[in-house]
């Protein structure tokens, strides 16, 4: 329902905030755009169709079930465009452009939650970051420099602006949602460390590294963990570590990088 949801709010804002402004959304949407806005074939078909070999490469990389809430996002979308009227609500281009991006922004990043991905550059970037950790939002913003010149050949140099606005503002939201790439070290103080150590190791798939430790004021033994996970683990390792031993203490620290091994996916 999430994705359903989230997917026909993007069709709302391509077509009642940036489509009417000519102003673009990212990557194979915007290419979409620009082909809808010089051509007379309907915007959200041309998505579906230039999302084809993508899915197939996000098929290949990121398995099924990623492509199917993937097909179920861009039909969503697609067909979201033949009903919403393609009207402007707002007679600013900038102001459409902006709060066009931020709710495209706020959509994309649910559904990146969710398991899935709008299609296009989102897939590709979703492909690259399983090899290197960098800010999703970020990446997408720099595959979409492209849709910027373009616009600005097709159209004129203000629309580009426009929609580098956008897609800016896009990608800022993306990474405040999205933030699988964000690393945290846990330091967790026990004295039942067996029992949190097996909670942890049945539900979580990272390595911990296990250290005596002693009270420096109550001289009482007792074990430290270190882990390292990602941003989206942390609500379900707390409860973890909670129901293993309430009285545990916890230090969360961001990580700036990770040397060595670590499942991304």
């Amino acid at each position: 329902m999430n994705i359903i949801v989230s997917s026909a709010l993007i069709g709302f804002a391509f077509n009642m905030m940036l489509l009417p402004h000519k102003v673009l959304s990212g990557g194979v949407s915007g290419i979409a755009m620009i082909l809808g806005l010089v051509t007379p074939l309907n915007t959200g078909v041309i998505i579906f169709l230039l999302n084809v070999p993508i899915l197939i490469l996000g098929y290949l990389k990121l398995g099924n079930r990623f492509i199917i809430y993937s097909l179920l996002s861009i039909a969503v979308t697609a067909v979201s465009m033949q009903f919403i009227p393609l009207e402007a609500i707002s007679n600013d281009p900038i102001m459409s452009a902006i709060f066009g991006g931020v709710i495209v922004g706020i959509a994309t990043g649910l559904i990146f939650r969710s398991g899935g991905s709008t299609g296009g550059f989102d897939i590709i970037g979703m492909v690259l970051t399983l090899k290197k950790e960098l800010p999703l939002g970020a990446l997408i913003f720099a595959l979409n420099a492209v849709v910027v010149f373009i616009s600005g050949f097709v159209f004129d140099w203000d629309l580009a602006l426009y929609t580098m606005a956008s897609i800016y503002v896009t990608g800022k939201v993306i990474d405040a949602i999205h933030t699988r790439h964000v690393k945290l070290t846990l330091m967790i103080i026990t004295q039942k460390g067996d029992a949190v150590k097996k909670k942890l190791l049945s539900n979580l798939v990272r390595g911990i590294t296990v250290l005596d430790g002693e009270g420096a004021y109550t001289q009482e033994k007792r074990q430290v963990l270190l882990t390292v996970i990602s941003r989206y683990e942390l609500p379900d390792v707390k409860r973890w570590v909670a129901s293993a031993d309430p009285q545990a203490f916890v230090n969360i620290t961001q990580t700036v990088d990770v040397m060595g091994y670590f499942r991304r996916s």
